[in-house]
């Protein structure tokens, strides 16, 4: 546990002692504005499709294509979520 403790607080440390200059590079801009993006990427990808151990294409694959479909429409975000549950549950029935 003290080891996890120190190893957290080194790595908190090594990001703060991180140079300016190295902080406003544009090849590190472009990359800390691409994180986020990638990370709700790969957590919806996670959540999809797989089921334990294993990938399976279900509901939830059509309910995220209605989200999108939305999405792209610029649906508010409220109905969007309501949709995809909705057309998840009458997959799910059928």
């Amino acid at each position: 546990m003290v080891v996890m403790a120190v190893g957290c607080f080194a790595l908190k440390y090594a990001g703060l002692s991180v140079p300016e200059r190295v902080l406003q590079h544009p090849l590190t801009v472009r990359a800390v504005e691409l994180i986020p993006a990638g990370l709700l990427g790969a957590l919806i990808a996670v959540q999809v499709f797989a089921d334990g151990t294993s990938v399976q294409v279900d509901a939830r694959l059509l309910a995220l294509g209605v989200a999108a479909v939305l999405l792209a429409l610029r649906v508010p975000f409220l109905p969007m979520v309501v949709a995809a549950a909705l057309v998840a549950a009458l997959a799910r029935q059928l």
